[in-house]
């Protein structure tokens, strides 16, 4: 294939959308170092990804779960997979979380110069 289009991807992956967010990430990752699957032809990497896509080299399912794992935060945990101090302890030795304490309040004075304060911006002669 000597160039790729959208046209040609679009037949793969339906929606624009998860077109353009599957092709970075694998671009992405040939930046990152993984192995690509078709002749470079001295193209740029989201080129390659695209044609990578057009000629049905990848797995989009796997590249779809690597992109959602890349980017969560969280990583549930299995009821199974408990940390095992969680498991030993009996229920009526758990601790409670200790509070927080209380913010001090602040005058009503105070907090006008505060509030003055953020609205002016910085005291420190730049503009």
């Amino acid at each position: 294939m000597a160039r790729v289009t959208v046209e040609d991807c679009i037949e793969k992956i339906p929606n624009r959308f998860r077109l353009v967010l599957l092709s970075a990430h694998r671009a992405r990752n040939i930046a990152a170092g993984a192995d690509i699957r078709v002749d470079r032809d001295n193209d740029k990497n989201p080129v390659v990804a695209l044609r990578e896509i057009a000629d049905e080299r990848l797995d989009l399912d796997s590249l779809g779960e690597s992109l959602v794992n890349g980017l969560q935060r969280v990583i549930p945990q299995d009821d199974d997979e408990a940390p095992s101090h969680a498991r030993s302890q009996p229920a009526e030795e758990t601790a409670e979380p200790k509070a927080l304490p209380a913010p001090a309040e602040m005058d009503e004075a105070a907090m006008l110069k505060a509030l003055q304060s953020d609205r002016d911006g910085p005291n420190d002669g730049r503009m």
